[in-house]
């Protein structure tokens, strides 16, 4: 693994028999130096806010996020 790595999981219902986006999951996993772990929490607690993807399509589609940190 590399300093971060970005899975990203979707759901899929059908809606009037057609395939619709329901619900998405990312999973960060990053690793730092302990001292960089309560920066990475904070911000992602934050970077929702920021990120225009998630403004854009948030009203429609349930979006979900984890941290995972590995100090190094």
């Amino acid at each position: 693994m590399d300093y971060l790595e970005t899975t990203v999981e979707g759901e899929v219902e059908k809606e009037d028999g057609v395939l619709a986006l329901r619900r998405i999951h990312v999973n960060y996993r990053l690793k730092g130096s302990v001292d960089s772990e309560e920066i990475a929490i904070r911000v992602h607690a934050i970077h929702r806010g920021k990120c225009p993807v998630y403004k854009s399509i948030s009203s429609s589609i349930n979006i979900t996020t984890e941290l995972i940190f590995e100090a190094e």
